[in-house]
């Protein structure tokens, strides 16, 4: 059994554990020899590694050790220490596990966020504030909402009822659609009338070139969970 920890080295006594940046992992070509996957990070850089992973043949389990300063994903399969888990595979057991559900935007894959409404001037705004004390943690999260609070109220509204703004949030499936809002995704596709438009997804901007978004489900992956 084969183990490997991507953005941080790990080290367990009884365990093969690999150790590479998450900026290698393109070059590393054996990826389906490895029974476990560590995604040493927060969400952002979850989605970047499953976005190169999520088409394996020979699906490895994923376990999470969130070190971002929000970690949606971590929390919603409320992810255990990470030193626990060691413990469990070193003991000969497997760890419990749950499908994390992801979605395709065109060729982009995304965990449980996406959109160019509000989510978008957040977290541009909270990148921004990202330096001194503010570098590392949520405080950034915080104080950029405080700052577009006036924004929101005024905008808000107006940005739920067009027809090329969207914002997704997966956590709050509840909600299927209200608006421009979606909670729950099958298919769906967006003409943001524009060629380059900056999105959102998972607390990542990107630019996308092209007007049109085609937005769909794109399996899963197993993801450890207490």
């Amino acid at each position: 059994m084969k183990i490997l920890s991507i953005g941080k080295k790990l080290h367990h006594d009884g365990l093969d554990i690999t150790s590479i940046e998450a900026s290698s992992l393109s070059e590393h070509h054996d990826i389906e020899l490895y029974t476990y996957v560590i995604i040493n990070g927060g969400d952002g850089t979850i989605r970047r590694v499953l976005r190169q992973l999520h088409n394996l043949d020979k699906m490895p389990i994923f376990i999470l050790n969130p070190t971002g300063s929000f970690n949606v994903v971590a929390k919603i399969h409320r992810a255990p220490k990470i030193e626990k888990v060691l413990n469990v595979i070193a003991n000969g057991k497997t760890p419990k596990t749950q499908k994390h559900h992801l979605f395709k935007l065109n060729d982009e894959i995304f965990l449980f966020s996406a959109g160019n409404m509000g989510d978008l001037q957040h977290i541009f705004l909270s990148e921004t504030l990202r330096f001194g004390i503010l570098r590392h943690g949520i405080l950034k999260y915080i104080l950029a909402v405080i700052l577009l609070i006036p924004a929101h109220i005024i905008m808000t509204p107006f940005m739920l009822l067009s027809k090329n703004r969207f914002f997704i949030f997966t956590p709050l499936r509840f909600i299927k659609k209200f608006g421009s809002f979606y909670g729950e995704v099958k298919e769906l596709t967006i003409d943001l009338e524009n060629e380059y438009n900056m999105l959102e997804l998972d607390g990542d901007i990107i630019t996308v070139h092209g007007r049109h978004l085609h937005i769909k489900q794109a399996g899963s992956v197993p993801v450890v969970t207490q």
